[in-house]
This record gives structure tokens, sequence and C-alpha cells, in this order.
């Protein structure tokens, strides 16, 4: 969201056990730099609590038709204010609601009265969610422009498994950023990712590793598909989740990385090397496990790796490689001297010995570098730094463009 004002979305919750999930919603589109405004049936507030939406958002949750005197139109009002209007959990009823255009209270009348585009995230019972009635008012509204989050399988609070269960907060959260910011300037282009830090066996037991947790390469492969790129994301071991849209291929060592990198760099366009891949690797991993007063650990020869970074900059031709650099310290110069060596077309740098902004954290700083010069950006969180990289990776496709043309 950066580089414009704060997209306003207002959050309808209905009457749903799901709904105390409304409050993690609105913490991922609130870390994403949204304003959220809440707006709630009376059926809702069985299940949460207004104030407990009024602390999150510091605005006033909004329930009752003339529940603000200040405001005898509140409806209009809201529907106005709102960039984004995300339903969720929204019930059978007020799909229903929805589908038939009644309006018999201030979340009914405000839908009704919304220009804005509407998302709806449905949570039920799956016997609800499956019946007829529900199946076609859900065709109505899409007929009509308005977006799902299709729910989840699952165990249902009732018992019942099945379809109907809200889908994951975080997939609820990409949908609405989407709806949002509907400009996707990696819109065909091929990108691939690597990520995480890669494992070097010295035997079956133990192996040479790094810090990296694997958070930002997942980021970046995160958001190149919300802004439109087909991707693959090349992985080293991490405990983290394969990004929505995105196609994972599993690593261990250098070797392997080197190897599914190699296979995917000719369909690719881009090139994002965001893992730590290990330096050296022992050239002869034992295949028993060493012991410590027999056999000597530190008699281990090590051989260096292969340079992923610079061997696919060396035949990059007309893709796109953008390097990364963590370092502890002189991290300009260190930077500015690797981004010469390693031939990419950018890197982006960080320094890992800061607390905030280290393996592992949610939040980073990063500087850009190209042959133009370099750009300090701000502490933010790893996916407001993910969706920069992508857009300035958007501008050098871009800029290349004219002379990728002439080619052809």
């Amino acid at each position: 969201m950066s580089g414009r004002e704060r997209p306003c979305v207002l959050l309808c919750v209905s009457g749903c056990i799901a709904a105390y999930k409304s409050c993690e919603v609105l913490r991922l589109l609130q870390k994403a730099g949204c304003r959220v405004k809440v707006l709630m049936t009376e059926h809702a507030t069985a299940f949460v609590g207004p104030v407990t939406f009024r602390a999150l958002t510091g605005e006033t949750v909004a329930v009752g038709l003339f529940d603000d005197p200040a405001d005898p139109i509140h409806h209009i009002s809201l529907a106005k204010e709102a960039d984004l209007v995300l339903v969720a959990p929204a019930t059978a009823n007020v799909i229903a609601k929805m589908a038939a255009g009644i309006a018999d209270d201030l979340m009914t009348t405000t839908l009704l009265a919304a220009d804005a585009p509407i998302l709806v995230a449905p949570a039920m019972n799956t016997g609800m969610w499956t019946a007829a009635a529900t199946q076609d008012n859900v065709a109505r509204l899409r007929s009509r422009g308005v977006g799902f989050v299709t729910p989840a399988s699952g165990r249902l609070a009732c018992g019942d498994v099945g379809a109907g269960k809200l889908a994951d907060v975080g997939e609820i959260a990409r949908a609405a950023l989407e709806a949002l910011d509907p400009a996707r300037p990696l819109t065909g282009e091929r990108v691939l990712v690597t990520a995480g830090g890669t494992q070097e066996a010295v035997d079956p037991v133990r192996y040479i590793g790094n810090r990296s947790s694997g958070k930002f390469g997942y980021a970046i492969a995160e958001e190149a598909a919300r802004q439109g790129a087909r991707v693959t994301l090349v992985s080293a071991p991490t405990s983290l989740e394969t990004p929505r849209g995105v196609t994972r291929v599993d690593v261990v060592s250098a070797q392997d990385m080197l190897a599914a990198v190699e296979a995917g760099f000719e369909d690719a366009t881009v090139l994002i090397c965001a893992a730590a891949v290990a330096d050296y690797t022992p050239a002869a991993p034992a295949d028993h496990k060493l012991k410590k007063a027999v056999e000597r650990l530190d008699a281990i020869e090590l051989v260096e790796t292969v340079d992923i970074l610079a061997s696919m900059s060396a035949r990059k031709g007309d893709r796109t490689v953008i390097g990364f650099a963590a370092e502890t310290d002189n991290v300009l110069v260190n930077a500015q001297d690797k981004l010469a060596r390693k031939g990419c077309d950018a890197l982006v740098a960080n320094d890992v010995s800061r607390a905030d902004s280290g393996f592992g954290t949610d939040d980073i700083a990063i500087t850009w570098l190209t042959a133009d010069g370099a750009q300090e950006l701000p502490l933010m969180s790893k996916r407001e730094a993910a969706a920069e990289i992508c857009a300035r990776t958007a501008l050098l496709r871009q800029a290349a463009a004219p002379s990728l043309k002439n080619r052809d």
C-alpha cells in the first residue's frame, strides 16, 4: 500500500461462531496499511463485543441504524467511506438478504448502498452452505460482481465435517488486499524465487547451516504472485506454508538449489535470489555419525559451493536477476561491491546484526541498489518490503521492455 493514502476497509461481522476470527483478519489488514472500520449485526455482538473491535481499531463500532445521533444517515456515510466492504464471516442469512436486496438493519442497508467492491467470506454449517438456496444466492451475487472467499472444509463448531468453515484468515486478508489494489504489474512475468537457508550434510545427523528463516523469500514469492506473476519458489528447509498461488520446489543443499534454479531458469523472466546459500560444503560427507572421541570433526575438508547468483547473472540474457546481501558491517560498501562482482541487475541489502531486522524477525530495513545508485528504505514489515521489491522489479522489467521488443 506504499505511495497511497491508507485505504478504508469496512469489515462487516455477522452472527457466527467464527466472528472471533474477524479480529485476526482486521489485524492483518492493519498490518498491510489499511484503515479498518467495523460494522456488526446485533447477533454478532453475542460472539464478540464491540469494545474488542473498538480497542483494535480506535474507531467507533457501528451496530444499530440509529446508534449514532451525530449521523442520522449512518448507512450512507459508512458506504461512502469504504474503499472495500468485507463481510467476514458472512452467514447464510446475510448472504440471502444481500441476494434479495433486503435492507432491514444497519449492515444490510449499508451493503445495499455501497458503491465500493464487496468481498464475502461465508461461514456456516455444511448443510446450509451446500443447500440449493444458498448456492443460488451465491451465484446471483457473483453475477453482480460480488467477490467470494470460498469456505474451507473441516470440522465445524457443531461437530459436522465438511465445507462451510471460514477460510483461512490470511487468505481472506490477501483477497481483500487484491480487491483493493487490482493493479498487477508483474502480470505475464515468470518469477523464480529462492528462499531459506541451505543445509550441507556433515554426516547423517549433522549439517552446516545458517539462521535464515525463509520468511522474507516466502513473502516475496507471495507478493509476486499477488502482483500477477507465475511464481516458482525454490525453498530450503523451513516450517513455512507454501504461499497461495505459488509452485514450491523443496531442496536441501546448495547443490540441490543450484540444480532446481538451473531447471527453472530457462522458463523464467525474473530470478530473485533471496535464499541464504552456504558458501562451503563438506567435500565428502560421512555415511555414518562421526564420533567426537574417535574421529576429528575439525578435520572435515570444506569446498566452495557454486555461486548461484553470479552463475545465473552471467547468463541472464533478457532476464532480470535480483540478488541479496545479508551484512553485519559496512553494509552499503559491501553491498555495492557485491553488486559489481555478481553482475545482477539489482541487490537488496540488509543489516542482519540489527535486533529488529535480523534473521527470523517479522520486520526488515533494506537498501535497494542498482547501477544508478542506492536507496535506503525505512523499517517495515517483510510483507511491505516484499511489495517494494516486487514493484521495483516490475519497473526494471518495464524499463527493459523497449529493448526486449527490439530483439523480437
